[in-house]
């Protein structure tokens, strides 16, 4: 079906006496009325458009139209979010104002309803709500040969002021001007690390330093100036050329998003955002040190491989031998079950040094 999500392209339609299976979403058709008046719709589906009462009963019953519900979220968002979106009204002069960004105020209201509320209304317009961010992840989606988009996981605890922040920092930056789309589940640590990176391609070591100076003022996400120091930096460099896809997820809302993703697709289903994630790196997975949540995200990813659930496996990287191997040894045990042929299908490596792990990855994508 053709997605209408602009009323500039949604005019560019209107030259005929009849449409049908088509989709328009979140548009005000108000002052569109007279035109549309004289056409008949018919199989159409409209998503929380704006209508007046006229319209409204020229089209039904012959289209599907789903109304807006009285929450404080758009339940049919049309575009990924982005730090404009999320972060609107947040002034890092005066810190009290990320009280009324988007993102805070979506969040405390999902906590004061609940995260596992048995309220349909608002169950329903989650699902809508993520429905509508899958279908424009897609869209931003299309545009990319997909073995080139690869996810960076790791622990949202890493410090801005550790080596391996620096080091994925690095690898992000590289692979992006490499010409992949470097994607993560979008909160702080390893993850705002791949997007920072992302940010920064196309610049110098030395702008590295600087951006790094700055945002080593607020370590980890808990700190006050976490945010503060991020749009300081943003003075300095206020545009990319090149664009990073973060992932983030309500579920986990105390962890702010990371404002360095030009494209954020926030999830209110933590279950729908991990899969998805995963299913999206069809170029490959880099796991930085992390803890529980890395370590589900990889057996996610085995399994996905192990049944070629997307049509074929693609690269499984660690970073840091010693961390995979002693500190967590996970590694060990995936190489021994894949040598036995307990797993299939898995194409598996562990480095500690960028040029290794890029090398893999190219590997793959020329392959």
């Amino acid at each position: 079906m053709l997605e209408f999500d602009s009323i500039d392209a949604f005019e560019t339609h209107l030259d005929r006496g009849e449409i049908s299976n088509v989709v328009i979403q979140n548009l005000d058709l108000v002052p569109l009325t007279i035109r549309l008046l004289k056409i008949h719709f018919s199989e159409c589906v409209f998503l929380g458009c704006t209508l007046d009462e006229q319209l409204f009963e020229h089209l039904y019953p012959s289209n599907y139209i789903f109304p807006k519900l009285s929450v404080p979220f758009n339940t049919y968002p049309n575009r990924l979010y982005n730090k404009e979106s999320l972060y609107n009204n947040y002034n890092y002069n005066a810190p009290a104002s990320y009280a009324q960004t988007l993102d805070k105020v979506i969040y405390d209201y999902y906590m004061s309803v609940g995260k596992q509320t048995l309220n349909i209304k608002e169950t329903l317009a989650r699902r809508l709500h993520d429905h509508s961010i899958t279908d424009a992840l897609d869209e931003f989606l299309i545009n990319y040969d997909e073995k080139k988009v690869v996810a960076i996981m790791g622990g949202h605890n890493l410090s801005r002021t550790a080596a391996r922040y620096r080091q994925v920092v690095d690898l992000a930056k590289t692979m992006t001007e490499e010409g992949y789309l470097m994607a993560s589940g979008g909160g702080p640590g390893a993850m705002e690390a791949t997007h920072v990176g992302a940010w920064l391609a196309g610049r110098t070591d030395k702008d590295v330093d600087q951006v790094l100076k700055i945002l080593s003022k607020a370590p980890k996400y808990n700190h006050p100036d976490w945010l503060k120091t991020a749009f300081q930096v943003f003075e300095i460099f206020p545009d990319t050329a090149y664009k990073s896809l973060g992932i983030p997820t309500w579920f986990y809302g105390h962890e702010p998003p990371s404002p360095f993703a030009t494209h954020i697709a926030k999830y209110f289903a933590n279950s729908v955002r991990e899969e998805g994630l995963l299913a999206i790196a069809k170029g490959g997975v880099i796991f930085a040190p992390g803890n529980a949540g890395t370590m589900q995200e990889i057996f996610q990813d085995i399994a996905q491989n192990h049944y070629k659930t997307f049509g074929y496996a693609s690269p499984m990287v660690f970073l840091d031998k010693k961390y995979w191997t002693i500190d967590r040894p996970v590694y060990p045990a995936i190489e021994l079950m894949a040598k036995r042929e307990n797993l299939k299908h898995l194409d598996i490596g562990l480095y500690d040094k960028n040029t290794e792990i890029i090398a893999h990855i190219q590997r793959f994508t020329l392959a």
